[in-house]
């Protein structure tokens, strides 16, 4: 799994995600590529930004319980699953801006190095390590941009 703490890690995903234009299809899934990078930049909103509200207490155990595994665990993502109501992108987007966005995310994770992120507190699923956030940041991008054949 690449780590996207590095500065070479981030720069192939970035190589990836250039390959994309605007015309790109999936190989599966109903999401459009603009979509899909808006998608993508949830999960970073969630870290870096005050976008969404918090879970309150009783969905956080949920999450923590039946969902934190899948996410940050090494297992790979099932095509077409399910994804929370936060993720699901239905409108159209800006292509450039979101791939800009993305671009700055993923900048702004290697930026910060893997220290900052040991120990601190996700949106859903309480304290992480720096590896378990590499995961869930890596797999989940990684998913997608196979999703798109890049």
């Amino acid at each position: 799994m690449k780590n996207l703490f590095t500065k070479e890690d981030v720069l192939f995903t970035k190589k990836r995600i250039a390959k994309l234009t605007p015309c790109t299809k999936p190989l599966w899934g109903k999401m459009r590529v603009d979509q899909m990078l808006a998608h993508c930049n949830v999960a970073y909103e969630m870290t870096y930004e005050n976008k969404y509200p918090k879970p309150n207490a009783l969905k956080k155990i949920l999450l923590k319980t039946f969902v934190k595994n899948a996410v940050v665990g090494p297992k790979p993502y099932p095509k077409n699953g399910r994804t929370a109501a936060e993720f699901i992108i239905t409108d159209k987007r800006d292509f450039e801006e979101e791939k800009s966005r993305l671009f700055a995310y993923l900048d702004n994770t290697e930026q910060l190095g893997a220290t900052h992120y040991n120990g601190k507190e996700s949106h859903s699923f309480g304290k992480l390590t720096d590896v378990e956030w590499n995961t869930m940041f890596y797999k989940h991008l990684d998913h997608h941009l196979k999703q798109f054949g890049v």
